[in-house]
């Protein structure tokens, strides 16, 4: 106990003595995320010198094995990182799939050399990740990707499209499914390639949404030479690879419902609600809104604290399972409702798209309620996650 108070000593004089000042206070700030990689603008000149002095110690991600750039903590000195972060409310000094996604998934699947090449980038947030998973007939339907790898000689020849690659325009590389063998069963036939987006003969196109924004893009390939030593696991067993890594993403997006907030997102929901419905006898006036609030601060609270023990259990080497799903589907409903909590609060000024009469908080709300209406459908939809639960948590029959 001594030496994990001395611990949490150390971390606070060195947060308060390097952490920059600018950053403090910004951690439910998400215009502060920072991806890194060489096309990514950091949203303030200090994120950059954050990430680097956080990563000269492996913080950026604590919990990864010291001899590939991470900082080799365990749990418990993990929690107390977060937590003297938390004081200051600092945000992370990095984010994005290279993290959540495939850095676990290197370190599971990749060989020694793979492990040695990628963690150290992505913990120094040298180059930044998309995926490459969905086409255009190959969406829930994962395993019908007709993107197809021929060998040639050290290299894959790739032909085909990705679509709805989240930040692509932005990144440096991309992990993707790639069909290798198209005479065996579908998912037997699929292989995990990890290829660099300057290659000749690639295309990104930028989508875009209803909420305004593209951050969803198309990826075309054309004849892309990708060497065969970029492989993850082995040839024709991407199936495997996929599977683990879409674990790490649901848990992941599942972030959604339990964001860390500072002020809290019901703060932010209770001054709205006094803003624009008003008080009676001290309470909100509207009955309906006053029950809706109290429900959305209920389940925020213990999806949080049921992330938490699932996060402390990855930390502690347990890999996440079909069970991730449960976690996708609660987490984007639950920031789902929150939204639409937001907006029947807000009435018409949550609606303004564009003019004088929305001031940017109200313009900002609205794009971010309609972006909401995506989180079921990424990263497979909730009718996909709940067969998966089916299947594979309750093993129920078909």
């Amino acid at each position: 106990m001594a030496d994990l108070q001395e611990f949490r000593q150390s971390v606070r004089s060195w947060l308060e003595a390097n952490a920059p000042k600018t950053l403090r206070g910004k951690v439910t700030d998400l215009t502060f995320t920072y991806s890194g990689g060489r096309k990514g603008k950091p949203p303030h000149p200090d994120c950059i010198p954050w990430l680097n002095m956080m990563a000269e110690r492996g913080w950026t991600i604590p919990f990864w094995p010291k001899e590939y750039g991470g900082g080799g903590l365990d749990k418990q000195e993990t929690k107390i990182l977060q937590e003297e972060m938390l004081r200051l409310e600092l945000p992370p000094p990095l984010s994005g799939m290279g993290i959540t996604m495939i850095g676990p998934t290197v370190l599971q699947y990749g060989t020694e050399e793979q492990k040695k090449l990628y963690i150290p980038q992505i913990v120094k947030g040298e180059i930044r990740w998309c995926q490459g998973y969905s086409e255009p007939n190959a969406g829930s339907d994962l395993a019908n990707i007709q993107t197809k790898a021929i060998v040639d000689g050290d290299d894959y020849i790739v032909n085909g499209q990705k679509i709805w690659t989240s930040g692509g325009n932005e990144s440096d590389w991309i992990f993707m499914l790639v069909r290798t063998n198209p005479n065996v069963k579908k998912q037997a036939g699929i292989t995990f390639l990890l290829c660099d987006l300057e290659t000749e003969g690639i295309e990104v196109r930028p989508i875009k949404l209803i909420s305004g924004a593209s951050i969803f893009c198309e990826v075309f390939f054309e004849d892309v030479r990708v060497p065969r030593n970029q492989i993850l696991n082995r040839v024709d067993g991407g199936w495997e690879v996929a599977r683990a890594l879409l674990g790490h993403e649901r848990t992941m997006i599942a972030g959604l419902g339990s964001r860390p907030a500072a002020p809290t997102a019901e703060d932010r929901v209770e001054a709205a609600a006094k803003k624009n419905i008003g008080l009676e006898n001290g309470k909100i006036a509207d009955e309906v809104i006053r029950s809706r609030m109290a429900q959305v601060q209920i389940d925020e609270s213990s999806f949080k604290l049921t992330v938490q023990r699932n996060s402390d259990n990855m930390k502690a080497g347990h890999r996440p399972g079909p069970e991730s799903s449960i976690f996708k589907i609660y987490g984007t409903e639950l920031n789902q409702r929150r939204e639409e909590l937001l907006l029947s609060i807000f009435g018409p000024e949550c609606l303004g798209w564009e003019g004088d009469g929305f001031d940017a908080k109200e313009l900002e709300l609205c794009r971010t309620w309609l972006r909401s209406r995506g989180n079921t459908l990424e990263g497979g939809s909730s009718e996909i996650q709940l067969n998966i639960i089916a299947k594979q948590v309750l093993n129920l029959p078909d």
